[in-house]
């Protein structure tokens, strides 16, 4: 399989001289099976320049993963060049909204409210299928086979697992991992620990063994104090994770849009630096737009 970042920042795109290393574009990640067959983890801002790429191959058939619905991760979708192309397929795939009480088809809907954009979805040239996913039930896509699990965030918010000729890619999306809302001393803390450990147990099992674990990096562990229920991890819990899961490669993403890419750089090799002893199997690297990986 084949990934490549066209998005990588968190939040709100971010471009400028301070952010020319990594990127500035907001979440977008480009999966190819070992049959070419084209999978998208997200429509951020990142989306577009993909989509530019896309032209050189129509029709194009994507199947686009949505994590979930907060901006940054579906503000791209509308410029995604091929929907005003007649002859291609947009596969959109993501959560039922309890609040809402609607299916993925509103990441759509909403954005194209003429309010906000000037084109219909109706005016559209392309194909649009939706897809609702149920957590923990693989669907397949192509020759490759994607589970989506519940991940921690302030809205429905699904990690992916992706399987394909034995190699499996897992992105949580945004995540924080669970932890107890009540205090010690509280009546309600021991029923609610059980409900926490067992989400991370449930969390464990979805990511164990991966090859290459791609996770929410927000934040350094200084910065969680200020920002917890944010619905955010950080770089040292992403790598715990990772070690827990037995990956071999972790990617840390989602970056905190404030953040240079000079300091950046800090933040991570200092988590490295904290949470790895010595070299193992397990290899950390910063997410960065336009990086290929290929395994």
């Amino acid at each position: 399989m084949k990934i490549k970042f066209w998005g990588v920042r968190g939040s709100i795109p971010s471009p400028g001289p301070n952010t020319v290393r990594y990127g500035g574009n907001t979440t977008c990640i480009e999966i190819r099976t070992d049959s070419n067959e084209l999978i998208i983890i997200d429509a951020g801002t990142g989306i577009f320049p993909l989509s530019q790429t896309l032209l050189t191959e129509l029709p194009v058939t994507a199947n686009v993963l949505i994590t979930h619905s907060h901006w940054d991760h579906i503000q791209g979708l509308p410029f995604f060049i091929p929907n005003f192309i007649e002859g291609n397929l947009l596969r959109l795939h993501g959560a039922y909204d309890p609040v809402s009480g609607k299916g993925v088809e509103q990441v759509m809907s909403v954005q194209l409210q003429y309010s906000y954009f000037p084109v219909r979805e109706a005016e559209m040239k392309t194909r649009i299928e939706y897809v609702t996913l149920t957590p923990e039930e693989p669907v397949k896509v192509g020759s490759a086979t994607v589970t989506p699990y519940l991940l921690n965030h302030p809205v429905i918010n699904f990690g992916y697992r992706i399987e394909c000729d034995g190699k499996s890619i897992f992105f949580t999306g945004d995540h924080e991992p669970p932890y107890n809302i009540y205090e010690p001393a509280d009546p309600l803390y021991a029923e609610y620990q059980g409900f926490v450990d067992d989400k991370h147990k449930a969390i464990d099992a979805a990511m164990h063994g991966v090859d290459v674990l791609i996770a929410d990096c927000s934040y350094t562990e200084q910065e969680y104090l200020a920002k917890k229920g944010w619905g955010h991890g950080t770089f040292g819990s992403s790598i715990r994770s990772a070690q827990k899961a037995g990956s071999k490669l972790l990617f840390c993403t989602h970056h905190e849009p404030t953040r240079s890419d000079d300091a950046l750089e800090e933040a991570f090799n200092h988590a490295v630096a904290s949470n790895l002893a010595s070299e193992g199997q397990l290899e950390c690297r910063l997410a960065r737009e336009g990086e290929t990986y290929e395994f």
